[in-house]
């Protein structure tokens, strides 16, 4: 059984650098063709894909978000990270990690979410 949890702030400050780690168990992040998402759900919205990292360690960024977003692993830890620059109060959001097999498929685990606040 795959389980991913995020880790990080709950509060992060305006202008400042959001970052989150998310663990995973039960299986390998450098397993062939699984790619590993940082998801985003603002409040009253619906989801937001921020980007990936994929088995090889190649990234995929939102272009949206693409100048603020940095994905990065640790396979020694079997870990991914998000770091997200410049932070305003429009990036407090539940920040999801997800699992899936190939890009553009149905993601098949999910962390349980973690919220992050942007306020001074």
């Amino acid at each position: 059984q795959v389980q991913l949890q995020e880790s990080g702030p709950g509060l992060v400050k305006p202008s400042q650098t959001l970052s989150l780690t998310c663990t995973v168990s039960g299986g390998s992040i450098t397993t062939d063709y699984y790619y590993w998402s940082w998801i985003r759900q603002p409040p009253g919205k619906g989801l937001e894909w921020m980007g990936a990292i994929g088995y090889s360690g190649s990234t995929y960024y939102s272009p949206s978000l693409k100048s603020r977003t940095s994905i990065s692993r640790d396979t020694s830890k079997n870990q991914f990270t998000l770091q997200l620059s410049s932070v305003t109060p429009e990036d407090t959001a539940v920040y999801y990690c997800a699992r899936e097999y190939g890009m553009g498929n149905d993601y098949d685990y999910w962390g349980q979410g973690t919220q992050v606040t942007v306020s001074s």
